[in-house]
């Protein structure tokens, strides 16, 4: 597959990270206005770095779109006469509706919204995935890509927003899980190194345990709980101090301000 990430930012270097340790591109074309600090990604070989979005275009069968959404619409009525029915179009840019990719570009192009997040770097994305009408024969693809760097899955667009908060800002959520994490193990007498370790391969054991099972949070939790323990007790103060519901009003915080930048882009 030939491969353009028009945008090479920290979500497209991300994308292109993942792609590149997957194998997943045959060439790939990365863009930016200030190339100076990816032209090592050339090291790579089949890794074409360049300002001219053009020329990426026209050497690429699918086109993913990684730019600023104050961007996207100059962008695509620029690219608009350099594109065919073959090239597949995947945007990850929040909040950039098919309606308004379409109202630029007509309805006869493969469109495909994805929402991954930063993991997307080491393989472990959770990308979510929408197309319009023509591009859904092409969504198998797509799923394809991202399946190579994490797990991909299939939503209607109307669940877009929710997706950003979920996948994207929720890498930053669970990031400050770990640290607090880290900041307990450190006052209880690990030096830094050791807590910061200690939290982040817990963390990646319980998601890991819910992957395999397919289990309920809770029936995992009840398998380390027993009657008046320190795991219940810990549980316990924690959801005192509203754990729980702090995390619910800030993914619902989160939601609230999409839908603001929504409103000011209409």
């Amino acid at each position: 597959m030939k491969i353009a990430i028009i945008g090479a930012g920290n979500l497209g270097l991300s994308i292109a990270k993942g792609i590149l340790k997957s194998n997943g591109a045959t060439k790939m074309y990365l863009t930016k206005r200030n190339i100076t600090d990816i032209e090592h990604f050339e090291k790579y070989g089949n890794v074409t770095v360049t300002t001219d979005n053009k020329e990426a275009v026209k050497n690429s069968d699918i086109l993913i779109f990684a730019v600023q959404p104050l961007h996207i619409a100059q962008l695509l009525t620029d690219l608009k006469d350099l594109l065919t029915e073959n090239h597949v179009i995947i945007s990850t840019i929040t909040g950039y509706s098919i309606e308004k990719m379409e109202n630029i570009l007509g309805k006869d192009y493969n469109i495909i919204r994805s929402m991954p997040n930063t993991a997307i770097s080491v393989g472990k994305s959770m990308t979510c995935i929408c197309a319009n009408e023509k591009g859904k024969k092409r969504i198998e693809l797509a799923k394809a890509i991202f399946n190579r760097m994490g797990h991909s899955m299939e939503i209607p667009e109307v669940q877009m927003q929710a997706a950003t908060v979920i996948c994207a800002s929720g890498i930053a959520f669970w990031m400050r899980l770990i640290r607090a994490t880290t900041q307990g193990a450190i006052q209880l007498g690990f030096d830094a190194k050791e807590a910061q370790e200690l939290a982040m391969h817990t963390c990646d054991g319980a998601a890991g345990l819910l992957i395999a099972s397919g289990n309920h949070p809770e029936e995992e939790i009840d398998k380390v709980t027993t009657p008046m323990g320190c795991t219940i007790q810990g549980l316990n103060e924690m959801e005192h101090h509203g754990l729980s519901s702090s995390l619910i009003q800030g993914i619902v915080a989160s939601f609230d301000k999409i839908s603001e930048f929504k409103k000011d882009n209409q």
